[in-house]
């Protein structure tokens, strides 16, 4: 079997290396953290899928339970860590990849240890949580308060009874002020109005199939607005009635700010405890900068998860890959399917270095 070395082990790494597997390859996952579950238990406590459970499964084993429910941050990390125990692969945690470089075997990937390894193939599996957004803030330039990521938020307690602004109009950023409304006095501001939107997975078993068969075409970002990402899933309208109703309130982006102070742009200006960036995140990718496999702003050079400038590099679990759930849990396995296919056809129809043998 062809080695092919998996870079992450959460969601994508795992989903990728089962399929790998099936696809005639020799899958080696290299975590780095102490457990192969991703970025999961990271997340805030109160995270809930918007998608359903069975969209949501990877390849060879569907969530238990219903099939229709949505699922909270606890029930992902209890599933990938059953999903790897019974994975048939080599996997090893603790092992943080720090460059991946062409040799004329294929690739050579070395790890924090020093430990080099080869393989023909490398799918860059590690997402992009390990990489929160921070983009610059001309308005917050001089706030001398606590700025933290969302990336570093679990829960309101922390903040309780403080004044805080949370940045962002995306899904995160809804649900993070909404909930920290119970506990604080809460501003969303945003440079865009907040588009909320009903699940489109409702409907019954024929509709469901439909809106699945349509979210998984092979699109990438091509036909998709910003707005398509941002829209914020809110099923029973609970969101929209707490920000109708002022707690939280949603207001344009603040101006200025000086010291604990932040402007605002019909010229308030008020005390602000912390300002919660809910700004997104970048590729993990750092790793592969050495090859030359990244544009100048850190992503893939890369045609539906194929990288364009390195036969038998891949990517998994990045935004618009090849179709709208690229990035989630749900987009895992068709993405998987795609890139395992194409390798095993790139590896089936050349004659890579490292097959070749002097004549006797």
């Amino acid at each position: 079997m062809d080695t092919a070395i998996v870079i992450g082990g959460g969601q994508c790494g795992l989903g990728t290396a089962f399929t790998l597997r099936n696809h005639g390859f020799r899958p080696v996952v290299l975590e780095a953290g102490a457990e192969t579950v991703g970025s999961w238990p990271r997340y805030y406590d109160s995270l809930v899928l918007f998608t359903p459970a069975r969209l949501s499964a990877l390849a060879g084993m569907p969530f238990p339970g219903e099939p229709s429910r949505l699922l909270t941050r606890d029930e992902v990390v209890a599933y990938l860590r059953d999903y790897a125990s019974r994975l048939d692969c080599e996997i090893r945690t603790g092992t943080r990849v720090t460059s991946v470089v062409a040799d004329r075997e294929g690739y050579v990937v070395t790890t924090g240890s020093g430990e080099r390894l080869h393989a023909p193939v490398v799918v860059a599996a590690t997402g992009n949580f390990d990489n929160p957004h921070r983009p610059e803030i001309p308005g917050l330039a001089g706030y001398s308060g606590r700025v933290v990521h969302s990336a570093e938020y679990r829960s309101p307690e922390p903040f309780a009874g403080r004044r805080v602004v949370v940045v962002g109009a995306a899904s995160s950023a809804v649900q993070i002020a909404h909930e920290l409304s119970g506990r604080a006095d809460v501003t969303l501001a945003s440079r865009k109005p907040i588009k909320f939107s009903r699940t489109p997975f409702k409907g019954g078993e024929p509709h469901l199939k439909l809106v699945e068969a349509a979210f998984r075409l092979s699109v990438g970002e091509l036909l998709l607005p910003d707005s398509a990402y941002t829209a914020v899933i809110d099923e029973d309208g609970a969101h929209r009635a707490a920000f109708d109703g002022g707690k939280p309130d949603r207001r344009e982006m603040f101006t200025a700010a000086d010291g604990t102070e932040l402007r605002w742009p019909d010229g308030r200006r008020e005390h602000v405890d912390a300002v919660l960036l809910a700004t997104g995140y970048r590729p993990a990718l750092d790793y592969l900068r050495p090859l030359g496999a990244l544009d100048r702003r850190g992503v893939p050079r890369q045609r539906h998860g194929l990288s364009t400038v390195h036969p038998g590099l891949a990517f998994m679990g990045l935004r618009g890959l090849r179709t709208p759930l690229s990035a989630g849990l749900h987009g895992v396995g068709p993405d998987a399917t795609h890139i395992a296919r194409r390798l095993r056809r790139w590896i089936a129809t050349t004659e890579p270095a490292w097959r070749r043998r002097p004549a006797a």
